[in-house]
């Protein structure tokens, strides 16, 4: 499951726009609204992509982003 307070933040503090980075992973606005949203998940792929786009490096960072249990969601 996706943090997606914090992959938006991400995305904020890099200067980019959401509509910017569904184009860059070959989705729609509302196709990356879904997955952002957890109603869909993203691809190894996209993870990889948005990794690449944002510059995320470590193991950790990638799995506190795109790999959160829902427990872990209600707690922070």
């Amino acid at each position: 499951m996706t943090d997606s307070d914090a992959l938006k933040a991400l995305i904020k503090s890099r200067g980019l726009k959401l509509k910017y980075v569904a184009d860059y992973l070959g989705l729609t606005s509302y196709g990356f609204a879904l997955k952002l949203n957890n109603k869909q998940e993203f691809k190894t792929s996209e993870v990889a992509a948005l990794c690449e786009l944002l510059e995320i490096k470590s193991l950790k960072e990638k799995e506190s982003l795109f790999f959160k249990q829902k427990d872990d969601l209600k707690s922070s």
